[in-house]
């Protein structure tokens, strides 16, 4: 009897690149598990097929999220899906930092410029809007709030000239029917870097560091997504305490267990950790950054099989 059907969600462009791909398969594989890739927007594949669905680099899904979701939607009536459909849909928008903020998580500050409210007749309707949202003083960065791999984020300097150079960023988001946010950037990314929380199957896994991503003037990011610089780390109990707390408060918003989840923090400018982004999507979860990860990986894959029965 072969053990339980497991499918990894990739892209056509991105498996060859992700290096979490081959330890999880090795990892799922020796556990017992019929696993392998599947790329999500392939037709052929008949999902009812697998026991599980797990998404892993599906990152080309940005510019076509409605279809994703979708796909995600599809996927979850004739499977089962990790993570659900429902919270794929609200982590695949940025804009969930405001709902986790208004649950009193201490969030990087962000303000959001919605397409939406912004006249698409009136190119002068996009510009005030850019304005209002820039800071008056200080480095910031701007990205599209429907983005992966840091695409179309770019890090401003202080001054008239970047001011200049991220309003037509702005613009040129909104005028494309995107929606935008704004965050100050926060030195320690340059010094003390990101910390990233991985959590599987509701327990922390591992941590890791990832260093500065955009350089000032730098533009926006293009390609599939952005290189890490990434390496090991033990996280801080306050990083720790931060990453529970967001997982309780995702956890309050959805009935459905999450099979992993990546919560990226920071210092803010007095040394606590805030929650820069949440991935419960499609991360990588660095791998090689801790030699057991890829074995709880498969544990967490396998018991969500088991949930599901």
């Amino acid at each position: 009897m072969t053990g339980p059907r497991i499918a990894l969600a990739t892209c056509r462009d991105a498996w060859r690149d992700d290096d979490d791909a081959t330890p999880t398969l090795d990892a799922l594989t020796g556990a017992g598990a019929d696993a392998s890739a599947q790329v999500w927007d392939d037709a052929s594949v008949d999902w009812s097929d697998f026991d599980l669905v797990v998404v892993r680099s599906t990152w080309d899904y940005v510019p076509r999220r409605a279809e994703f979701l979708d796909w995600a939607d599809h996927v979850a009536a004739v499977s089962t899906l990790a993570n659900p459909a429902d919270v794929i849909r609200w982590n695949t928008d940025k804009r969930y930092l405001a709902d986790l903020a208004a649950d009193d998580v201490p969030v990087v500050p962000t303000t959001f410029v919605l397409a939406a409210d912004v006249s698409a007749d009136h190119g002068a309707d996009a510009v005030a809007a850019a304005r209002d949202a820039l800071p008056d003083r200080g480095e910031f960065v701007v990205k599209p709030t429907v983005s992966a791999g840091s695409r179309d984020t770019t890090r401003y300097g202080d001054g008239a000239t970047s001011v200049d150079a991220a309003t037509a960023h702005v613009v040129t988001l909104l005028e494309a029917g995107r929606d935008v946010m704004v965050q100050p950037y926060l030195d320690a990314v340059d010094t003390v870097g990101e910390t990233g929380l991985v959590h599987l199957g509701g327990r922390f896994s591992h941590a890791f560091r990832k260093g500065p991503l955009l350089q000032r003037g730098g533009g926006p990011v293009t390609g599939l997504y952005a290189r890490e610089e990434i390496t090991p780390r033990t996280p801080s109990p306050p990083e720790l305490d931060l990453g529970r707390q967001v997982l309780d408060a995702v956890a309050a918003r959805f009935d459905s267990p999450l099979l992993y989840a990546r919560v990226d923090v920071l210092a803010d400018r007095d040394g606590a950790p805030v929650l820069l982004e949440l991935e419960l999507t499609e991360p990588s979860f660095f791998l090689d950054t801790d030699p057991a990860a890829a074995a709880r990986v498969a544990e967490a894959c396998l018991a969500a099989v088991t949930r599901s029965r």
